[in-house]
């Protein structure tokens, strides 16, 4: 069975449009899913000669009316971009815009008539000029599908992390960090992992402050305060987790395979490693949410500065695909 993947069009100002229609140039995406894009019909139109797609633009109201065939892109449109909305322009429209794509993807995925959901990039200003006051794709997911426990994972080919904090300052993170945090987030490190196929998958966890606090001479206790009962009760349960270990070190080491998964304590802390090993491959997956939804996304942002220019490369966008495809359910 090829999975039906819901691919939102994330803010028309930006790059998503371009790079999901690159994407869908590459057969190989057909023979392994049913792709259904969700946003503006009429955008894909405005991007097909920029990008020198010749295919068909199928714009379609239920998933019921797509054909999934190589050369014809559907859409479920919803018909809220001006075909004239300019590239590189935060707008309020837009941003409303991939809110309600997501929205609906969300809606479709509860309905089980798409397998997964995969994300090109919106702009939190955008967004919150549209109305929707949240700091991002994983935040709105959790919000609509009533998800408390939750987290984002980061995936290269050779390093994966996930976040016990995200979008927050550096001071409210590092408070908003407690024991039961960080085992939950370890725990749902442990079931991602299994679930994808590891054995007794081995989990690391980064520490807060330099060399992890090296024994009190840094910091104030926030490694034997805030994670060292979550990561002892793991433990206990039999979880293969160590830590916490220094940051600066411990990114190398599971880069070259001691460790299948580590656990970063706030976003820039997980977030430069993997930018620094391969943006380009880089995938966000939102981890933990109710009914088992799946999310992938692309680890770039909207690049408003090369919008509508076809220089936007499409290599993140085919790595979220294809982890939206392999998570996707087997049933």
């Amino acid at each position: 069975m090829r999975p039906i993947i819901g691919i939102t069009m994330g803010d028309a100002a930006g790059i998503g449009p371009e790079i999901i229609v690159k994407a869908l140039t590459h057969a190989e995406v057909y023979q392994q899913c049913r792709p259904l894009l969700i946003g503006d019909a009429k955008i894909i139109e405005k991007v097909k000669p920029i990008v020198g797609f010749t295919g068909i633009v199928n714009a379609i109201k239920d998933p019921s009316e797509a054909k999934y065939e190589f050369g014809s892109i559907d859409v479920l449109d919803l018909d809220i971009i001006p075909s004239d909305l300019p590239f590189g322009e935060v707008s309020a429209v837009a941003g409303d815009g991939a809110f309600q794509y997501l929205a609906k993807a969300i809606d479709l995925a509860k309905e089980k008539k798409i397998h997964s959901i995969c994300t090109a990039p919106l702009n939190k200003e955008a967004l919150h000029k549209g109305g929707h006051m949240y700091p991002g794709h994983t935040e709105i997911l959790a919000d609509l599908t009533d998800t408390e426990d939750f987290s984002m994972m980061l995936t290269t080919p050779n390093l994966k992390v996930i976040h016990l904090t995200t979008h927050m300052g550096l001071i409210e993170a590092i408070e908003s960090i407690n024991p039961e945090r960080t085992y939950k987030v370890i725990k749902l490190a442990h079931e991602t992992l299994t679930k994808a196929g590891f054995h007794n998958p081995s989990i690391a966890v980064c520490g807060i402050n330099p060399h992890a606090g090296e024994n009190g001479l840094f910091g104030n206790g926030e490694e034997e305060e805030k994670l060292m009962p979550g990561i002892e009760r793991a433990q206990k349960e039999g979880i293969n987790v160590t830590g916490p270990l220094p940051a600066d070190t411990l990114f190398f080491r599971a880069g070259r395979g001691d460790f299948d998964m580590v656990v970063a304590c706030y976003h820039d802390q997980g977030h430069a490693p993997i930018k620094v090993m391969g943006i380009e491959a880089g995938v966000n997956i939102t981890v933990g949410l109710k009914g088992g939804i799946i999310r992938t996304s692309v680890d770039h942002g909207t690049a408003f500065d090369i919008a509508g220019k076809n220089i936007a490369d499409e290599k993140s966008m085919l790595a979220a695909i294809h982890s939206a495809i392999e998570l996707a359910p087997k049933e």
